[in-house]
């Protein structure tokens, strides 16, 4: 059974103590980052204390953000981090379906020289450009043919507002194509549902459990965090509520009983239940039970 993929925290690679931590702050998943958070001139020393930091003890998964593909940082960052104790690599700014065959070629090169499974580090890029988002369907396609590193797709709006000239505000609204555009062509390709963007408005927390509504009406599975307080909201927002959890179990139940009796619509609660709507109740069981394990784990 897969692991929930609500949370994904980011921490600077470059510093050691929050490097580790972030491991342990209750996220499903963190990313030890090589871009955006590390000056230039400490990118290259910053690999060794993201290599250590993966080797300690954790409780979440271990990701780390390399450099873009065309910066010249790109491949010493996955050189230095592919490893036994890696979980991912966060692929950012995302545009051409050749770079991700050329990352996909490189750490299949690492895995063998280390006698790790083929293809067992997963990748995870970020679309965060007009021209990453314009090529969505292909970079899936592409992604879907790499059989098993690719499993879900991730959205960066910082960077994407910025390359389009938007204004990127507490409302969101301007996000909402590009949100819809993820959603939409990872179900067309077969992927795993999406991981929404950062929210940068760090005091904005009624504004960030919106957001996060927002993101689970859309489809989203899961989203992208920068600071620990973010982490428990969106953990909440993307689990399933109790009450939720037990009606989807006294749906399930009810058309199992109606059906052995031939009926394939009936009436639960005072809702039409059919198969799409057993359906989606048995998804709603199946994620409360993978967070269980999560955190009986």
């Amino acid at each position: 059974m897969t692991a929930p993929s609500r949370t994904f925290l980011f921490a600077p690679g470059d510093h050691a103590r929050r490097a580790e931590k972030v491991l342990t702050t209750g996220a499903d998943a963190a990313i030890l980052d090589l871009e955006d958070a590390v000056a230039i001139s400490a990118k290259v020393a910053a690999r060794a204390l993201v290599r250590a930091a993966l080797e300690r003890p954790r409780t979440s998964r271990g990701f780390v953000r390399v450099n873009s593909f065309d910066t010249e940082f790109c491949p010493g960052d996955i050189q230095a981090v592919v490893s036994k104790q890696l979980d991912g690599l966060v692929l950012p700014k995302l545009e051409d379906p050749a770079q991700l065959l050329a990352v996909d070629w490189l750490m299949r090169d690492l895995e063998r020289g280390q006698g790790l499974p083929e293809r067992g580090i997963e990748v995870m890029p970020i679309i965060e450009t007009a021209r990453g988002m314009a090529t969505l369907p292909v970079l899936m396609a592409c992604a879907v043919a790499l059989g098993g590193r690719v499993k879900r797709f991730s959205f960066g709006a910082g960077d994407y507002t910025l390359d389009l000239g938007m204004s990127w505000d507490l409302a969101e609204t301007v996000l909402e194509p590009a949100r819809a555009q993820m959603v939409l062509q990872s179900r067309a390709a077969g992927l795993e549902a999406p991981i929404d963007t950062v929210w940068i408005e760090l005091r904005e927390m009624e504004a960030f459990h919106a957001s996060c509504a927002r993101g689970v009406a859309l489809g989203f599975q899961g989203r992208l965090c920068i600071h620990p307080d973010q982490v428990p909201i969106a953990n909440a927002a993307y689990s399933p509520p109790e009450a939720e959890v037990a009606r989807a179990h006294r749906i399930v139940a009810a058309f199992a009983e109606a059906e052995a009796a031939g009926l394939a619509s009936i009436q639960v609660e005072g809702r039409f239940v059919d198969y799409p709507i057993v359906e989606r109740a048995q998804r709603v069981i199946a994620l409360a039970e993978r967070i269980a394990l999560t955190t009986r784990a």
